[in-house]
């Protein structure tokens, strides 16, 4: 595969990471700061790509001093261990409730076999043991300096998961978002439709955690939002509008699929066929659009139904 790097700000780049063997899919965020900063490792499969990536920038992985990561989900986090035996001289930065699974991702492997089942070891292995010693927690409104006038600030943004952190840059105006504040398909983007999905994946996803999130984060007013899934987003303000319209639509399905004991395949297949009457008005979505959105949305109906099991409990 090409290697793929997007410079978006003063010393700020996205190196595609080809997660599930597909272009901008999952990235990591270079900060090219004093103290060389990566935010999101992707899975084992990504590492390559970062160190290969860091080479054509100039950079090395030696000299990496920060990696951050905004939760512990394998397709943000999983490649962590991996990339820190790359990274000698970093330290790993991950919210205190999800520390210990990057020391131990044992319950992480076998949460994630369930859902991808026969494809884990192809998508995700293999899943390194972040040492302890690395490991710093931190919570909302810690501070990280990486440079000259540049503070990282972090703050808790549970909805997506309950460990989740996003990563204010003040210096550039960016917030990175991990997955609470959706996800993003820059192809649709660039032939008119820069869509955003909210990611409901199980089991902690809750959406009113979720919106109150957001609601954090539109209060600082980034001039960016930076996206695990995928890229950059100038337009904040779109980002926060259909974050609310497409969770209030992915819950509406959820409660009529749950309500009719439904599987989890109805539910994605009406999520699916809604966005594609929304979608009509601005493109025409690609075999490789509808795959991608098929896989999304079938995860994050698990996570509605998931949801609302516990919620009827």
């Amino acid at each position: 595969m090409t290697q793929s790097i997007q410079t978006f700000d003063s010393a700020r780049h996205i190196v595609d990471g080809f997660d599930l063997g597909s272009s901008e899919r999952t990235g990591s965020f270079v900060l090219a700061e004093e103290k060389l900063t990566i935010i999101e490792t992707g899975p084992s499969i990504s590492v390559p790509h970062i160190i290969s990536g860091l080479k054509k920038l100039g950079l090395t992985p030696e000299a990496v001093r920060n990696i951050i990561v905004t939760h512990i989900h394998l397709d943000h986090a999983g490649g962590c261990g991996l990339l820190l035996k790359h990274c000698p001289g970093a330290s790993v930065y991950v919210h205190e409730k999800g520390a210990r699974h990057l020391a131990d991702p044992s319950r992480l492997v076998q949460g994630a076999r369930h859902v991808y089942q026969d494809s884990f070891d192809d998508l995700f292995s293999p899943v390194v043991p972040v040492p302890e010693e690395a490991i710093n927690r931190v919570q909302d409104g810690d501070h990280l300096r990486i440079g000259p006038n540049c503070n990282l600030t972090f703050y808790d943004t549970p909805g997506h998961a309950n460990h989740h952190i996003g990563i204010y840059d003040e210096k550039t105006g960016t917030f990175y978002s991990g997955d609470t504040l959706g996800v993003r398909y820059p192809a649709l983007a660039r032939s008119g439709l820069d869509l955003i999905l909210p990611s409901t994946s199980p089991n902690q996803f809750d959406p009113e955690k979720m919106i109150n999130s957001a609601s954090k984060v539109r209060k600082l007013k980034p001039g960016k939002i930076a996206f695990g899934h995928y890229g950059i987003c100038n337009d904040t303000d779109s980002v926060f509008s259909q974050l609310s319209h497409w969770l209030d639509v992915f819950i509406h399905y959820g409660k009529k699929h749950y309500q009719a004991g439904d599987s989890y395949g109805d539910l994605r297949n009406s999520l699916l066929a809604e966005i594609k009457q929304y979608a009509e008005k601005y493109t025409e979505l690609t075999d490789k659009d509808c795959r991608m959105l098929e896989l999304d949305l079938s995860v994050s109906s698990m996570g509605l139904l998931d949801y609302l099991r516990k919620a009827d409990r």
